[in-house]
């Protein structure tokens, strides 16, 4: 039963994955280029206004960045327990290989970063290029179209999905500057009545989700971010057999669409909305955005064939057939495409709004350089692979 539910998740619902995926990527770049336009026409005052005005006691893009990306992180948590269940990351032997891979990812850009930036106000943006968005990733692969090997789609998928992750903890560990415990010790009291649900088998989603919202407010409250609160929920709603049937695959499949066609393009046109000054080529030179970009465009995919390299010779995993370290490397690049999740965490780093906008705009200019770099050099690599092959 096990083995059957595998090959349907590794059809059906990594195709849906997939597909969903890729067209949210093309989306986003879309919406990206739509806030820039705007962010920099004669309507910039009333566009940058939008999302700068209130909605209760906070901001429109606040809601958007602490509250609708909440959900967007339950998805990232729902996809994480499936992969870990069912997917990829449930053989520790396939699994090893894109752990490493998202390894090499995280820490070589962070090292780069830091040693441009340790020491300075700026040292605390380290987590920025270690993040690769997966929407962007898989849309700019999905623009190679049948030539791709699925065994290349599923590594890109899970290196993300677990650079994700590390994200999320990256988040809650180094982001986090003050804490009140009282909050804290009732978003997880809250964590652990809806985990007892779980063991009751009770699978009614309706108290995960209401228990969800109000541990989204305390750990608001708290001090740690909010959006953890999404990956923890994902946790605890029932996985059961991860069939159609189960409530986590019936959250998971209905989520998908609202995330990558409402969420995340609003995330983009919040945080895109960036005014470029006649200073751009000064802020290349500076240590923060020197940092970004080599963390990007040359940290993720040396840090990735690395790792890969390093955990495939020592016997640990081995590389797929259809695969070769021209394709790993190719593929690397692409994990330099950061955006939601750079951005996302740049907002944590950094209080200057000046900063914000130049990181924004540098994390911007590094994903499009490392998708280009990643997407030429793998039309070349896929089409000689085939060529041999043919």
């Amino acid at each position: 039963m096990k083995k059957t539910i595998k090959r349907l998740y590794k059809s059906e619902l990594f195709t849906e994955f997939f597909d969903n995926e890729k067209s949210s990527g093309l989306v986003l770049i879309g919406c990206t280029i739509i806030s820039l336009l705007l962010a920099n026409s004669i309507f910039s005052d009333q566009y940058l206004h939008t999302w700068h005005m209130k909605v209760g006691s906070q901001s429109l893009e606040y809601w958007i960045n602490d509250g609708l990306m909440t959900i967007f992180f339950l998805l990232i948590g729902l996809e994480l327990e499936r992969e870990i269940y069912l997917g990829e990351l449930s053989n520790i032997k396939e699994a090893l290989l894109p752990i490493f891979a998202a390894l090499g990812g995280m820490l070589v850009p962070a090292g780069l970063y830091l040693l441009l930036n340790y020491g300075t106000l700026a040292q605390s943006g380290a987590g920025i290029p270690m993040a690769t968005d997966i929407a962007f990733a898989l849309g700019v692969l999905s623009l190679l179209g049948n030539r791709v090997p699925l065994s290349l789609k599923v590594f890109l998928t899970a290196l993300a999905v677990i650079d994700d992750l590390g994200a999320i903890l990256v988040i809650a560990v180094f982001y986090t500057k003050t804490i009140l415990w009282m909050n804290l010790a009732i978003a997880l009291g809250i964590l652990l009545f809806l985990f007892i649900l779980n063991r009751m088998k009770i699978k009614n989603l309706i108290p995960y989700l209401v228990g969800g919202v109000i541990m989204w407010y305390f750990m608001l409250n708290s001090g740690i971010h909010a959006t953890i609160t999404g990956v923890l929920i994902a946790f605890v709603i029932p996985f059961g057999d991860g069939t159609k049937k189960s409530v986590s695959y019936k959250l998971q499949h209905f989520l998908h669409k609202p995330v990558a066609f409402i969420i995340l393009p609003l995330f983009a046109l919040a945080n895109t909305a960036i005014v470029l000054g006649s200073d751009i080529v000064s802020t290349l030179s500076l240590h923060y955005s020197m940092g970004i970009m080599l963390g990007l465009i040359v940290g993720k995919p040396l840090g990735i064939a690395i790792f890969s390299f390093l955990a495939v010779s020592i016997g640990l995993c081995k590389l797929p057939g259809d695969l070769n370290w021209k394709t790993i490397i190719s593929v690397g690049f692409l994990g330099g495409i950061g955006f939601t999740m750079s951005i996302f965490v740049t907002l944590l780093a950094f209080d200057d709004h000046h900063i914000i906008n130049n990181a924004k705009f540098i994390i911007l200019l590094s994903s499009l350089t490392a998708g280009c770099i990643g997407f030429i050099l793998l039309k070349y690599n896929l089409k000689k692979s085939n060529e041999i092959t043919n």
